[in-house]
């Protein structure tokens, strides 16, 4: 798989770079814990439990304020395996979905009931993190697809009939792949979501899902990313579903005011991946601001922490870190694993060459990305 050529980056570029990528990590995490805190529960339950405006604030999921669920927990992992690719790329191997589906599969280990002295010491350090081997709720079709280490592809796609988010929720770090041109994210994202998602609306929802982050984290306005989506996704055999979806949305904007009802209306009530990211991108196009959004996006019937996870990603990449609330990010939990590993990835994206490469290389970025 080829990408563009090299990126040449500016001191301003690069800090505004990792303000996107910090933005999207930590807003699809903060989206994730708000929308974690009434999953399950219909609108008249939240608004029963929160008053009439629904929740505005976290609340305690799995015990605590600011608790994440798997989507977050594999949206990391899908980071780390992004880094490995760049890494291993010096090898002269250079498979990123072959990557990315090891490191799912390190995020499938965490799963399982291992004690502290059977987990594998050479998985690189997101592998050793407590926090992150709490089980959170995980898609049955991202376990079972990650069930063997057998890779799911596009002729023989993991769970064919799987519709679900569960592949769209951990997509957008291929949006953040700058440097690539559209298509090779839409790509990208297609295939690895195959691993675990088969309807081809769940690999296309995570495709175009990606290609929006991209627009964002290049600068974009959502209108913008969203058109460049539906432009990618008009060659590719089955888009219908997510095409119509992504039309309904940007038609939404002018049908009045935003509320829960509309946001339902788009699909956030059930869990397929066409629904849940139509209503995560009008979520972002209507949000005054991050908190407006994420609670628009959470009031619902639906799994309300995927639809929160999504638009927390998108707003998090058009507006950046600081535009996050900092109380909401208090709380976060796993909130210096999160900057950790998006720093890394804004790093290895933008000054790769000075941390490892044919003649010179760090032992310590190679201890945190083995390149095996």
């Amino acid at each position: 798989m080829a990408t563009t050529a090299a990126v040449v980056w500016g001191r301003a570029e690069q800090q505004d770079f990792r303000a996107r990528v910090r933005g999207c990590l930590l807003g699809g995490a903060l989206g994730d814990a708000l929308g974690a805190g009434v999953e399950g529960l219909t609108l008249a339950e939240i608004r029963d439990a929160h008053g009439p405006d629904g929740l505005g604030e976290p609340a305690p999921a799995f015990g605590r304020r600011g608790a994440v669920t798997a989507a977050t927990q594999m949206g990391l992992f899908t980071v780390d395996g992004l880094i490995r690719a760049q890494v291993r790329r010096d090898t002269g191997a250079w498979h990123p979905p072959t990557d990315v589906h090891r490191a799912h599969l390190r995020w499938a280990a965490t799963q399982r009931d291992w004690g502290p002295d059977e987990r594998r010491k050479d998985n690189g350090w997101l592998a050793r993190e407590e926090w992150l081997y709490a089980r959170r709720n995980p898609s049955r079709a991202c376990l079972t697809g990650l069930g063997d280490e057998i890779l799911g592809t596009l002729d023989r796609p993991k769970n064919p009939e799987a519709a679900d988010s569960g592949a769209v929720v951990r997509s957008a770090p291929f949006g953040l792949l700058v440097g690539w041109e559209p298509q090779l994210v839409c790509q990208l994202a297609v295939e690895c979501a195959a691993q675990t998602h088969g309807a081809p609306a769940a690999g296309l929802a995570a495709g175009a899902f990606a290609v929006v982050v991209h627009g964002l984290a290049r600068g974009g306005s959502v209108e913008a990313a969203v058109d460049r989506a539906l432009g990618q996704l008009a060659a590719r055999a089955g888009h219908e579903p997510v095409t119509e979806a992504l039309g309904r949305a940007l038609g939404a904007v002018r049908e009045g005011v935003p509320d829960p009802e509309r946001v339902a209306a788009l699909g956030a009530a059930e869990d397929r991946a066409e629904g849940q990211l139509a209503a995560a991108v009008y979520c972002a196009l209507v949000g005054e601001d991050v908190r407006h959004g994420l609670r628009l996006a959470v009031n619902h019937d639906g799994p309300s922490a995927v639809t929160g996870a999504l638009t927390g990603a998108l707003l998090g990449a058009l507006h950046g870190e600081t535009a996050l609330p900092p109380a909401w990010l208090a709380e976060l939990e796993g909130r210096a694993t999160v900057l950790e590993l998006a720093d890394d990835f804004s790093m290895e994206m933008t000054q790769g060459a000075a941390l490892h490469g044919p003649t010179e290389s760090s032992p310590g970025w190679l201890a945190r990305y083995p390149r095996g």
